[in-house]
């Protein structure tokens, strides 16, 4: 009787390479931050409209019964109500735009060494910007000479405001790199923020515990 001894055949498969992810490289954050700040930057220079600024100035003068001491401190004070109801309401007559107006676009500055004040009026118009420092800057002057001969202190129109040429809202070259700043810094943010992957280390054989030795007993 033969016996036929079948040989086990092994089929063997090739394994499925495991396609990995190319992963992008941490300095991506970074540079789409600086690339996305960059664009939303100049975006705002351009699309903003430039505005125009234009500064009176007008000066305190003491009388023969004041000290320049007082004028300062009265230049001070005019500084403080330059922008208030009373000067503003008859300024938008020479100015030709409402109180709201003057309001919104005119600011005023004193110096602690100088019995000075400054008017500043921003518009998109530069034309505008002037008439409304110098009608605040008059109305001011007209308020403050009334009282006068109580404060022993004149204020004098020092210097008028002329037509800005240049805009002083930032241009769209600056926007642009503010952004780039502000987006490389968020971006250098989420890549210190980001999760980083667990290091894993070589792979090591287990090893099977020792077997339990059993105690034979020999028989005779």
């Amino acid at each position: 009787m033969t016996s036929k001894t079948e040989s086990p055949t092994t089929s063997a498969t090739p394994a499925t390479p495991h396609r990995r992810r190319r992963a992008l490289p941490p300095w991506s954050l970074l540079a789409a931050g600086v690339l996305t700040g960059a664009l939303a930057g100049g975006a705002y220079g351009v699309l903003t409209p430039p505005t125009y600024s234009a500064t009176a100035y007008v000066v305190a003068v003491p009388t023969a019964k004041s000290d320049p001491q007082a004028a300062l401190g009265f230049a001070q004070a005019y500084g403080r109500v330059a922008t208030q109801l009373a000067v503003l309401g008859d300024a938008q007559v020479w100015a030709g735009v409402p109180v709201r107006t003057l309001r919104e676009s005119v600011r005023s500055a004193t110096s602690p060494d100088a019995p000075m004040v400054a008017v500043t009026a921003t518009s998109a118009r530069p034309d505008l910007a002037a008439d409304m420092a110098n009608a605040v800057s008059r109305s001011m002057t007209r308020h403050a000479n009334t009282t006068k001969k109580a404060t022993n202190v004149e204020l004098l129109r020092f210097s008028r405001a002329v037509k800005p040429t240049e805009p002083s809202s930032a241009s769209t070259t600056l926007t642009g790199l503010v952004g780039a700043s502000a987006g490389g810094l968020l971006g250098g943010l989420a890549l210190l923020a980001r999760p980083r992957p667990a290091a894993q280390g070589p792979r090591t054989a287990s090893v099977p515990g020792p077997a339990t030795a059993v105690d034979a007993q020999g028989q005779l």
